[in-house]
C-alpha cells in the first residue's frame, strides 16, 4: 500500500479552497433594464424633431439667455448670502436664555415658513402700493428724509430681500440643528479658559457644527437655484426662466426654449454639487470614516497639518502619538 508524503510526515494536508463569486443575477437584470431605458431616452431626444436641437444650440448662446442666467446666479448668490446671516442670527437667537429673542425668532420662523413663497413675492412686489413712501425720522414724531418707495426698493431689490427673508426661515432650523449638535463640554472648556462667547462660537461651536451645515446648505441653494425662477410673480423679468419663456413665446416654439432652460440648470447645478462635494468633504475630516490625514512628509500628515506642526514633526522631538508612554 502506498503512502502519500503527508501521511509519511505525519501532517494532515487540507484541501485547498476554490472560492466562487457569488452569483447575483438581479445586477445583471437592473443593469439591462437600465441599459434598455437609456437607450430609449436617447432614442427619443434624438429623433422626435420637436425637441428641435438646431434651435435649442441657437438661443442656448442667446445674449439675453446669458443675461438671464448671469441674473438668475446673482440672485441665488445675493439672497443665500444674506439668508445665512440672518439665519444664524435667529440660531443664536432661538438658543438665547432670553425668552423676548426666542419668541422673536419663533414667530419670524412661524410666517416665513407658513406662507409660500409665490405669495411672499408678490406682497414685496406691491410694497409700494402698500406703502408709496418710506422715510426716516423720529418714531410717531416728525420725518427727517423721505423717499419714493418704487425708487429705492426696485424689482430687482424686492426679489432679492423676498428670496432671502424666505431662505432664512429654513436656514435657521439647519443652522440651529447644527448649533445643537456640538457638545456642550467644548463650549464649557473653553469657558474655562476664558474665552468670550462670540470667540467661543466662532472658533469652537461653529467650525465643528459645520459638517451638519454644509450639507442640507448645499440643497438649500440648489434649491434656490432654482425657486429664482418665481420672481416673476415680483414682477421681475430678467431671470432665465422669464428671457427663456419669453424667447419661446415669441418664436412660438416653447418646448425648445424650455430645453435650453433646463441644460443651463443642469450646468450650474453640477457645478454647485461639486463644490458640495468638497465643502462636505473639507469640514467632515475625522468623522464617519473620513480621512483626517493626507499624505504628506510627516508622517503621511503633511497636508492635514498646519506648517508649524509639520516642522515639529520633522524635528523628531516629539513623539507620533503622545499618549504613548516612554520605553527606554
Amino acid at each position: 500500500m502506498t503512502t502519500t508524503t503527508a501521511e509519511r510526515t505525519g501532517e494532515n494536508a487540507p484541501d485547498l479552497i476554490r472560492a466562487h463569486p457569488v452569483r447575483r443575477p438581479g445586477r445583471v437584470v437592473s443593469a439591462a433594464v437600465v441599459a434598455v431605458l437609456a437607450a430609449m431616452v436617447v432614442n427619443t431626444l434624438v429623433t422626435n424633431p420637436n425637441f428641435r436641437w438646431d434651435v435649442v444650440w441657437l438661443y442656448l448662446r442667446d445674449v439675453n439667455v446669458v443675461r438671464g442666467v448671469g441674473w438668475t446666479l446673482l440672485l441665488t448668490a445675493g439672497s443665500m448670502v444674506i439668508a445665512v446671516a440672518l439665519a444664524l442670527t435667529l440660531a443664536i437667537m432661538r438658543r438665547s436664555d432670553n425668552p423676548v429673542t426666542r419668541w422673536v425668532s419663533w414667530i419670524y420662523i412661524w410666517f416665513f415658513r407658513g406662507t409660500p413663497v409665490y405669495t411672499q413675492l408678490v406682497f414685496w412686489g406691491l410694497l409700494g402700493v402698500l406703502y408709496p413712501r418710506l422715510s426716516l425720522g423720529i418714531p410717531f414724531g416728525p420725518e427727517f428724509v423721505v423717499f419714493d418707495t418704487n425708487d429705492v426698493f426696485s424689482a430687482a431689490w424686492a426679489a432679492l430681500i423676498g428670496l432671502a427673508l424666505n431662505e432664512a426661515a429654513y436656514l435657521s432650523e439647519i443652522f440651529r440643528s447644527g448649533l445643537g449638535g456640538v457638545d456642550p463640554g467644548q463650549a464649557e472648556a473653553a469657558r474655562a479658559l476664558g474665552m468670550k462667547e462670540s470667540t467661543i462660537l466662532r472658533r469652537v461651536v461653529l467650525p465643528q457644527a459645520m459638517r451638519v451645515i454644509v450639507p442640507p446648505t448645499g440643497n438649500e441653494t440648489i434649491s434656490m437655484l432654482k425657486t429664482t425662477s418665481l420672481v416673476l410673480a415680483v414682477p421681475f423679468t430678467l431671470d432665465l426662466t422669464f428671457a427663456t419663456n419669453a424667447i419661446g413665446n415669441r418664436i412660438f416654439l416653447p418646448i425648445p426654449l424650455l430645453m435650453v432652460a433646463a441644460i443651463w440648470y443642469l450646468v450650474i447645478t453640477s457645478v454647485l454639487m461639486v463644490g458640495q462635494h468638497y465643502l462636505e468633504q473639507y469640514y467632515g475630516r475625522g468623522f464617519d470614516g473620513a480621512p483626517a490625514t493626507g499624505r504628506g512628509p510627516a508622517g503621511g500628515r503633511g497636508k492635514a497639518l498646519g506648517r508649524k506642526q509639520q516642522a515639529i514633526l520633522a524635528a523628531g522631538t516629539t513623539k507620533d502619538d503622545p499618549f504613548l508612554e516612554y520605553t527606554p
